[in-house]
């Protein structure tokens, strides 16, 4: 196959860039006329690694193919356009994607004609792409995170050209809205608040993948919301990489808390937030949370190391004692609230006394749940370039000590809840049983129970029967509604 010259390839060191500049803001989707109907007859597949962001920017991708004509299929196998939306956080995720893609091979050898493509965060890395370029011959497409709404022209120059099709910007760009929408679920919804991240951290690659901070419009996001009501959706979760910065790029003297109060005077019943950045928490979020009762009792605060030193060599702009005050505030002021948390243990030259600190701060705050993980470097961010003399046995063993502490406090938390009644979102049936169903608390709490006459949408009371770690069982008790 032969190769073009004028690929557009990522640029990390271009990516980490920033200007004072407020970002453009795009309403307008065009799709070219060489693109028109394109998909009449033929259908897509599309697999999702990473967080809710991904899952969005499926969406969207999923939205504009829809647009093209193109229709979902049932596997990858019966796809005429194959997309891999990838997430670059941490390393074991690239084999993951690697993996996939090479299982495409014989996808691609019975058809040549498919056209496979690498969307997403890990499609902003140099690194990966060339990797994709030397050794996957049949991946004929790559585009970034900041290019979506060009996948209609670049896969009308796949398939006119027959050549590998890569363009990827790693400069600051135009924010997309109000692009083609496919939402995945008929109930849950994720809403972009805002895009991109200026924190920072010194261990993490989403600042150089997504870019540039970018909010929306406040009267676009409450617009989505209220349609999002209007058709029967019933939980709206507000996306960005660090929701609490929101509106600061803005010249309306907009902020989050301000954002989260309106969406609730939506009325929709459920709202969730994700993610948190404790540097950017403020009393005025807290008191609107703890206001408004469509706001669910559950936040998501990472705390990353419980080490004030291990913190500043992060780049978190917040010490050890200042999270725990905002965790006590936040326990205080709103009521039957659970906190989850995120964790990274052996961080470059993390010693036992800091590790140690972080244990103690899990002890003095019982997280409803964590998310622990052993620091994976990424290439080009500074935590990367760090001396790290800490074994990786050495840091087996830290994570394999703290899982068992949180998961020991997250279980005691879990006990609580026997005995009460508690109002579940159901998804529908469980993954794991047919015959049990399975939904969500108020906060973020899986449950699964048996009950008559229920569909996926309804909120419905649940009596907790029993505790795990990571669910509870129950039986339904009430009326449906």
């Amino acid at each position: 196959m032969k190769l073009l010259k004028n690929w557009n390839l990522p640029d990390l060191r271009e990516a980490g860039k920033r200007t004072r500049g407020a970002v453009e803001r795009v309403d307008t989707f065009m799709i070219p006329a060489n693109a028109m109907n394109m998909g009449e007859g033929k259908h897509y597949w599309i697999s999702t690694y990473g967080c809710q962001a991904n899952e969005r920017d499926s969406e969207t991708l999923a939205g504009i193919l829809e647009t093209l004509g193109y229709g979902q299929a049932e596997s990858p196998e019966t796809a005429d356009v194959i997309l891999v939306n990838t997430c670059a956080i941490r390393e074991n995720a690239m084999d993951k994607v690697l993996g996939e893609l090479g299982s495409f091979k014989r996808i691609y050898n019975a058809r040549p004609d498919v056209i496979i493509g690498v969307a997403g965060c890990m499609a902003q890395e140099d690194e990966f792409v060339k990797r994709v370029l030397a050794h996957y011959p049949w991946v004929r497409l790559l585009f970034g995170t900041h290019n979506i709404q060009d996948l209609p022209a670049l896969l009308a120059e796949a398939m006119d050209s027959q050549e590998r099709v890569v363009h990827i910007y790693s400069r600051q760009v135009e924010a997309y809205v109000n692009l083609p929408v496919k939402r995945f679920g008929k109930h849950k919804a994720w809403v972009n608040i805002m895009y991109g991240c200026d924190k920072f951290c010194t261990y993490c690659i989403v600042p150089y993948t997504r870019g540039k901070q970018r909010s929306r419009r406040m009267d676009d996001i409450l617009e989505e919301v209220r349609q999002l009501k209007e058709d029967g959706y019933r939980e709206v979760t507000l996306l960005g990489q660090n929701v609490n910065a929101y509106g600061k790029d803005l010249d309306e003297g907009l902020d989050f808390a301000r954002l989260l109060e309106k969406t609730a005077q939506t009325g929709i019943e459920r709202i969730r937030f994700m993610t948190s950045h404790p540097w950017d928490f403020t009393q005025e979020m807290i008191d609107v949370i703890a206001r408004y009762d469509n706001i669910m009792p559950y936040i998501h605060l990472p705390l990353q190391s419980g080490d004030s030193d291990v913190l500043r060599r992060m780049g978190r702009r917040y010490s050890a004692e200042e999270y725990k005050g905002l965790f006590d505030a936040i326990v205080k002021r709103i009521p039957n609230v659970a906190v989850s948390t995120d964790i990274i243990v052996g961080f470059p030259n993390e010693s036992d006394e800091a590790f140690q600190h972080t244990l103690d701060m899990v002890k003095a705050c019982r997280f409803d749940s964590a998310f622990t993980f052993i620091y994976s470097p990424r290439p080009g961010t500074p935590a990367a370039e760090m001396e790290d003399p800490v074994s990786m046995d050495v840091k087996r063993a830290r994570l394999q000590k703290l899982n068992s502490v949180w998961n020991e406090l997250a279980l005691e938390k879990m006990k609580a809840y026997e005995g009460r009644i508690v109002q579940v979102l159901v998804d529908g049936p469980s993954k794991r049983n047919p015959g049990v169903l399975s939904g969500y608390t108020e906060t973020n709490k899986l449950v699964n129970f048996t009950g008559t006459g229920v569909k996926a949408g309804d909120i419905v009371p649940v009596y907790i029967t029993a505790a795990k770690t990571f669910s509870l069982d129950g039986e339904m008790t009430g009326p449906r509604r």
